[in-house]
């Protein structure tokens, strides 16, 4: 966790130090390389995984050897290693055919290989990420060469280092497993589509017209903040990437409008974790999900979008609450940047969104979709300068018909079309003066899109060594018994200790290996249980990501309180109690699919369940911040919380039960009300 912080904090290796240039040019060539193979498929799926974690690890120790660039021999050891690394990768391109022939029967060449190659994916993933996770994998590791020596009923019949060396790097059941063919595909293109918009602007679009919005209304800075961080969840699917970006304007905001600055960071650290769930672009693990299910990717989303909405509202909630207790005002109106005048100006830079919820929605696989929006992103970056530098109407004109003839074309005969018109656009800009800084930055977004991706990805080769042994050996059964056991057989008592396992390893490694971990666990265990695979999958993602928020390692509210200057303890016990929907949302879900929109489920019940969630979300929030339409006492905010948990259970009696505890408690609370202000 220190080597993933001190990376973040020190390593903007493209601004600083003398390998900056390399690396810059080494995350252009790695997008260049992407994206060519994402438009025209050159590679079998087995090569590209293998480069893919070349150029990866080549990415890793650039950085590292940035950071210690005052050390000529570690310097020079870094790009040694980054340099072997990315050779090695080349091992499945050169013998491919070889590989498939000798499958199961390994040469020593090919043992050596693979030895030498995990351990650089281990090295890589420790200086990224920290120990946590290497350690994790390095348990797994050992249990696949030594668990025939484990007590029954978790150990195996006992399998050699040759066997395990070709599961986990000479095949597609490890390190170039699953995770590694999404972080190569999906991921890596919604990440540089992502990068794209932001260097086009769209950061600034969301803020003003959040500014806009709700600046203005009470508590409006922190609605700002959880309005942006939602929009930026749309499009980049990265927590802590979303606070870095939006928190450095929001967070100082809301401090200089009153509010404290443990719950300015809290409240930036909640929204932006909120985007790994927020459909169109939602985190990696939605792919992998996908992926891993054998599912299209909109099948995801739906399951997705009403419990993200839900936990925005919950947010936006208890903000308004805290500012409503702490008599904080908005903005003044007149401070506030117009919403419909960003859109006015910045409107092109939706229409990428919006083809690629179009896309989405139409069945086309996210791999398509991505892709055709990276595209439009890319014209509209190098088109719109052009067509405003000659200034003519005309120009204009002709600027948008081609766009839009290029778009529908693409969808008939393929990239070759968007391409041409890239390249025609990169030939204008560059004859153009003042051109050249256009074509900057889209370099500078193919770079630090390659360096966003660097966790993500790194974190995906490395959990491979999970599921390669999850594979090889059937510890998933094993495990299933001794959860089943545990619990008794009961629910409830399952899905409690799934989620204490998400918010314990989320302590120590990232959301998608504890996602992967985790579901490959207990997933079969609620399968047998009634419940569907995509809500078990969704519960253990939803957690994963409550434990970036959740003390005491909590990543997003680290970085938060970093950039708020607050206690990190405080700042994550408050995002804990904003975010306290998003611990018991995945419960209704469970025991009510409708709410995820899974099983025989209708828009009534749909409805219903929505109802109560927001019902429940109301009185959370009073119970949480401690103040309603006034300050709530003791025992009023046990009275909220005891009437939304009866709501959690889709059963009739607790609902009913539920509903008239919630009725008379806002019937009392607002008697009370009244009666204060006439008394005042």
């Amino acid at each position: 966790m220190s080597t993933q912080g001190e990376i973040e904090a020190k390593g903007d290796a493209f601004g600083h130090g003398i390998n900056s240039k390399h690396i810059f040019w080494i995350g252009v060539a790695f997008s260049a390389f992407q994206l060519f193979t994402a438009a025209y498929s050159p590679l079998s799926t087995q090569v590209l995984r293998s480069v893919h974690v070349g150029f990866l690890l080549l990415m890793v120790f650039a950085i590292s050897a940035a950071m210690h660039r005052h050390s000529l021999l570690r310097n020079l050891s870094d790009w040694l290693l980054g340099v072997l690394a990315f050779s090695l990768s080349f091992y499945h391109w050169i013998f491919e055919g070889d590989l498939i022939q000798r499958s199961g029967d390994p040469s020593l060449a090919d043992l050596a290989f693979g030895i030498c190659m995990l351990l650089l994916v281990f090295e890589g993933a420790r200086r990224m990420m920290g120990l946590a996770l290497p350690l994790i994998c390095l348990a797994f590791a050992t249990y696949a060469l030594l668990g025939q020596y484990f007590p029954a009923p978790f150990n195996h019949r006992g399998y050699g280092l040759d066997q395990v060396v070709n599961q986990y790097m000479l095949g597609t059941e490890g390190v170039f497993g699953t995770p590694a063919y999404v972080s190569s595909t999906y991921i890596f293109l919604f990440i540089l589509f992502g990068s794209f918009l932001e260097q086009a602007g769209m950061i600034r679009l969301f803020t003003d017209m959040a500014l806009g919005t709700v600046g203005h209304t009470k508590g409006g800075p922190a609605k700002v903040s959880v309005i942006t961080s939602c929009m930026m969840g749309t499009i980049n699917g990265s927590g802590v990437a979303n606070v870095v970006t939006t928190g450095q304007f929001t967070i100082p905001l809301m401090k200089k409008f009153g509010y404290r600055a443990e719950f300015a960071g809290a409240v930036e650290a909640t929204s932006s974790m909120g985007g790994q769930i927020m459909p169109p672009v939602m985190g990696a693990v939605a792919f992998i999900m996908a992926e891993t299910l054998d599912i299209p990717y909109i099948e995801v989303v739906k399951a997705a979008v009403i419990p993200a909405v839900l936990y925005y509202v919950t947010a936006f909630w208890m903000v308004h609450l805290e500012a409503g207790r702490a008599k904080l005002l908005g903005l003044a109106k007149e401070d506030c940047p117009s919403a419909l005048a960003a859109l006015k100006r910045d409107w092109f830079l939706i229409l990428p969104l919006a083809v690629l919820v179009f896309l989405l929605l139409s069945g086309y696989t996210p791999m398509y979709s991505g892709t055709v929006g990276l595209a439009m992103t890319a014209l509209l970056i190098l088109g719109v300068p052009l067509a405003r530098h000659f200034g003519s109407r005309v120009f204009q004109f002709a600027f948008w018909i081609a766009l839009g003839l290029g778009a529908s074309a693409f969808f008939e005969y393929g990239i070759n079309v968007m391409a041409g018109l890239l390249a025609a656009l990169i030939g204008g800009n560059f004859l153009l003066k003042g051109g050249r800084e256009t074509l900057s930055l889209c370099l500078n977004a193919l770079a630090e899109g390659a360096r966003s991706a660097v966790p993500v990805g790194v974190a995906c080769a490395l959990v491979g060594v999970i599921i390669g042994t999850m594979t090889l050996t059937g510890a998933a059964g094993a495990f299933t018994q001794g959860v089943v056991a545990l619990s008794g057989g009961s629910l409830f008592m399952t899905l409690v200790l799934t989620m204490v396992a998400c918010l314990i390893l989320g302590m120590g490694i990232p959301t998608i290996p504890n996602y992967i971990i985790t579901s490959s666990l207990v997933a079969p265990t609620l399968l047998k249980m009634g419940v569907p695979l995509i809500v078990s999958h969704m519960f253990v993602f939803y957690f994963g990501i409550m434990a970036d928020l959740t003390p005491p390692v909590a990543l997003a509210a680290f970085a938060a309180a970093t950039i708020a200057k607050s206690s990190f303890m405080k700042t994550g016990l408050w995002a804990v109690r904003i975010a306290i929907a998003g611990f018991v949302i995945p419960y209704m879900a469970v025991y009510d699919n409708s709410l995820m929109l899974q099983g025989d489920w209708t828009w009534i019940g749909a409805s219903y369940v929505v109802a109560k969630a927001l019902i429940a979300i109301f009185l959370w929030g009073a119970a949480s911040i401690g103040f309603l339409f006034l300050p709530l006492n003791l025992v009023e905010r046990v009275w909220a919380t005891g009437a939304a948990f009866l709501l959690v259970a889709a059963i009739p009696i607790t609902d009913e039960l539920g509903f008239a505890a919630s009725a008379l408690f806002v019937g009392y609370h607002a008697w009370k009300s009244r009666r204060m202000q006439v008394a005042a």
